[in-house]
């Protein structure tokens, strides 16, 4: 039912039309080949100006010594013929691009070639070449890989009867195509024709359920697309199934909505099939003379074309019949010649296609999936070995992030019992009241930073004073500012607390804003409240982040573990 729509499906894919045509030049081999071929495509209606393109497109080839144009040259001059010289342009075709590790071809010269001899009706050829297409595809064309695996279910499907083995390779393809982008033109004919195939396929099986899910998938997919033809294929298809289903009126009504398309579009194998379920939706009704006129309408059509598909062959049966409850021996033997001929052929064929697909398709196949299986349960092992690795790596990772946190845990939790043991409960301004002096000056000392001894002693009395009244609190606090405050100057303050307090003046500050604030939020629980800008701006810092930074590198632990424990601990 789907040979002629193989065949149009083929053509398309390999070149698609272009929208303005030409009409051709004096010098025709000076064009590209690309322009060459949209016009050779574009004059489709009239052969005589395609041969003049196809014979400029193999010119410029050879002048140019390019093989692969000189196959496509002769894939062209292919497309012009059918029977023998087809196939002779298509053996030029393969051998000048065999070598050449083309994307298309020689693929598909041998799918085009084994089309050429299912016609012939030379089934094992067409076999040979539909497997060294799939094999030459397999290599980096995949989706025509799964092109010709389809034409190849498809030859087991109508032309033996292999509906369960077709099934098989229908739906590798369905599940290929289904993950594409499948309403696009590159894949819209291929999916709707995989559903049909599926369809088709599943009636055969009297599956009618199953056949029905797909006629419907399809029919959507045909509308979305505004693919008219597949539009009444499936509504075609679904007719049939209807027939099986014993729903004759039903049957009746959807053949006969999608025959006189079938007669439009010229597409016989589809016509002979509307014919055929006619006939047994009719035998069903029990009307006799109407499924004999569509019987012997599916006879006339073979007798033009000698081609018949098993599963329409039942329809001989019935006219056998006919003619033997008539007493009409004549038609009676005649029926029965026919069918023995075609019955023999068909037999002949199966036993030969039936032999050479098992050996040399089914086999290779099974072996390769069997190949796939060991490589997969080999990855699956491998995989099983990682995930254990991974399991132990996790485990390890885990029991020592929680041994790292929990060490760390100790580490804070004694940094904050030490901070503790060295803070004593008094009042904030004696905690924080220093000696005048933390080093006892000596002359020498004094000789060292260059200041007198008694200008030494004024300064240090006047930062104790600064001390006592917390002047470290102030945000905007700088040397300069400290030193004109003691009435002195930042050279001399710098050299007196670097001397005397062994810190820079920006340590010095911050030292004792951080005192300040470990007393301050040991007796104070209001400020273990506070956000930690708030706390920050409490003691003198412009943001958190700089006193959070502080206070971890004086105490060794962050502020907010220390208020976190604090508040644990229930100190007020």
């Amino acid at each position: 039912m789907r040979e002629l729509l193989r065949n149009i499906k083929l053509f398309f894919v390999l070149f698609p039309i272009v929208l303005v045509a030409q009409t051709p030049k004096a010098d025709l081999s000076q064009l590209p080949y690309e322009e060459l071929k949209e016009l050779f495509i574009k004059n489709d209606k009239n052969k005589k100006i395609q041969l003049e393109y196809a014979n400029a497109y193999l010119t410029k080839a050879k002048t140019g010594n390019s093989n692969i144009n000189k196959a496509r040259g002769f894939y062209l001059l292919s497309l012009l013929y059918k029977g023998e010289k087809a196939i002779k342009y298509l053996d030029f075709a393969i051998r000048f691009s065999k070598s050449t590790n083309d994307l298309k071809f020689p693929a598909y010269a041998f799918s085009r070639k084994a089309y050429e001899l299912k016609e012939q009706s030379r089934y094992r050829e067409a076999i040979d070449n539909f497997i060294l297409a799939e094999n030459s595809a397999h290599k980096n064309n995949i989706d025509f890989y799964f092109d010709v695996k389809y034409s190849i279910a498809l030859l087991r499907s109508e032309e033996l009867g292999e509906v369960a083995e077709a099934l098989v390779l229908f739906k590798e393809c369905f599940n290929y195509y289904k993950d594409k982008e499948v309403r696009t033109p590159q894949y819209s004919f291929a999916y709707q024709d995989v559903i049909f195939a599926l369809a088709d396929a599943f009636k055969a099986l009297k599956q009618t359920d199953s056949s029905t899910y797909y006629n419907k998938l399809g029919y959507q997919e045909a509308i979305i697309t505004k693919n008219e033809k597949y539009q009444y294929l499936f509504i075609l298809n679904e007719g049939a199934n209807h027939v099986l289903k014993k729903n004759y009126s039903v049957a009746i009504d959807s053949i006969y909505k999608a025959l006189p398309k079938m007669i439009a579009f010229k597409d016989q194998g589809n016509t002979l099939a509307s014919y055929y379920y006619l006939g047994k939706a009719y035998k069903g009704m029990g009307n006799t003379h109407a499924a004999f006129q569509n019987f012997r309408k599916v006879d006339s059509i073979y007798t033009i074309s000698k081609k018949i598909i098993p599963e329409f062959m039942g329809g001989y049966s019935f006219l056998i019949n006919y003619y033997k409850e008539r007493g009409d021996k004549e038609n009676q033997l005649k029926y029965i010649n026919i069918y023995m001929t075609i019955d023999s052929t068909s037999q002949k064929n199966y036993k030969q296609l039936t032999k050479k697909l098992n050996r040399e398709y089914d086999t290779p196949h099974i072996l390769l999936e069997k190949a796939r299986l060991i490589q997969s349960l080999e990855k699956e092992k491998t995989a099983y070995y990682i995930a254990i690795s991974m399991l132990v790596i996790l485990v390890i990772t885990v029991g020592g992030f929680g041994f790292y946190e929990n060490q760390l845990k100790k580490k804070y939790r004694s940094r904050f019992d030490k901070i503790m043991q060295q803070t004593t409960e008094v009042l904030l301004e004696e905690t924080l009241a220093p000696e005048v002096s933390e080093k006892n000056p000596s002359n020498t000392s004094y000789e060292t930073i260059g200041i007198g001894q008694e200008i030494v002693q004024q300064i240090q009395e006047k930062l104790a004073l600064f001390e006592n009244q917390c002047g470290f609190l102030d945000a905007t606090i700088t040397i300069q500012k400290v030193a004109t405050s003691l009435n002195t100057n930042s050279k001399y303050l710098s050299k007196i607390i670097n001397e005397y307090k062994g810190k820079s003046f920006v340590q010095y500050i911050n030292d004792f804003r951080i005192e300040y604030a470990v007393v301050a939020l040991k007796k104070d629980y209001k400020l273990r409240n506070y956000t930690m800008q708030a706390l920050a701006t409490e003691f003198g810092f412009n943001t958190a982040e700089s006193f959070s930074m502080t206070f971890y590198k004086k105490n060794g632990i962050k502020p907010s573990y220390f208020i976190k424990e604090l508040k644990t601990g229930k100190i007020n």
